[in-house]
């Protein structure tokens, strides 16, 4: 495992949600401050915001990837090679998990729109795969930040 993967990990198991894992890991490589990437991606965690739809750590794969790769105002050319690597990576997750859908990735059958968060205990760690997720997209990043 990288460096990025392994911290985006620990991020998540000590309460980051997947969103703020993945995006915070690679603060450094933003030129963040890890608090201000932690709130920038608060809201995408669950799926965006609990709504269970894009994987958290997909939204923050895609975060890293506009700030270091994205680009400003509507260049069509940069923004067709920047949606083409977003369409690579989000290919690269869903070979490995199926789907880049929060919902689907939990095997839940309806999404949900309470914005309670689940306690963050030993049950939950043991039964959300949610850390495998968070890794894939650390290490896919890992392969373009090299």
């Amino acid at each position: 495992m990288g460096k990025y993967a392994e911290k985006a990990c620990k991020l998540f198991l000590n309460d980051a949600n997947c969103a703020q894992a993945v995006f915070a890991a690679f603060a450094d490589k933003m030129g963040l401050e890890e608090e201000f990437a932690l709130k920038l991606a608060s809201s995408f965690g669950g799926g965006m915001g609990r709504l269970r739809e894009v994987c958290g750590a997909v939204s923050g794969m895609f975060m890293v990837a506009g700030a270091l790769f994205g680009y400003d105002y509507n260049d069509n050319e940069k923004k067709k090679a920047h949606y083409a690597l977003i369409q690579e990576m989000a290919k690269k997750f869903t070979d490995v998990h199926g789907t880049i859908i929060c919902r689907e990735l939990l095997k839940l059958s309806v999404k949900t729109d309470v914005p309670t968060p689940t306690i963050r205990d030993a049950s939950f760690y043991a039964c959300r795969p949610c850390v495998r997720f968070v890794e894939t997209a650390a290490l896919i990043l890992e392969e373009y930040v090299k």
